[in-house]
């Protein structure tokens, strides 16, 4: 238990450093700004999400990664959203949806090298 709350936190204090560093903010959310003109990237916020929604939580990593444009900083705020909303979820809700804070912590470390994050 101690482990895991530890690597909780060290997945929390990575995603608000970067996103302190790169967007100014101290927190992460990703955000549709006008529901009737989604962006492409809003779409896939959406479809993401509605993957983890039905526990599909690998399928969902496999879309964000397949889908990614490193040019884009709004996916990796869309990426930094994915990984908050996973480390919220309880261990147990993890283990259901066979996924780990470990593969959590992999995901997130593969971002910040794929946006070149120098952390």
């Amino acid at each position: 238990m101690y482990q895991e709350d530890w690597l909780m936190k060290q997945i929390r204090y990575t995603i608000l450093f970067i996103t302190r560093l790169l967007f100014e903010k101290d927190s992460v959310a990703y955000k549709i700004r006008d529901i009737d003109l989604q962006t492409e990237t809003d779409i896939l916020y959406l479809r993401i999400n509605n993957l983890v929604d039905d526990g599909l939580v690998n399928e969902a990593e496999n879309l964000l990664f397949d889908s990614l444009d490193t040019g884009d900083d709004n996916h990796l705020l869309l990426a930094l959203d994915f990984y908050t909303r996973l480390n919220e979820m309880s261990d147990d809700e993890l283990e259901e949806s066979g996924f780990s804070r470990e593969e959590i912590e992999s995901g997130l470390n593969e971002i910040k090298e794929l946006f070149g994050v120098p952390v």
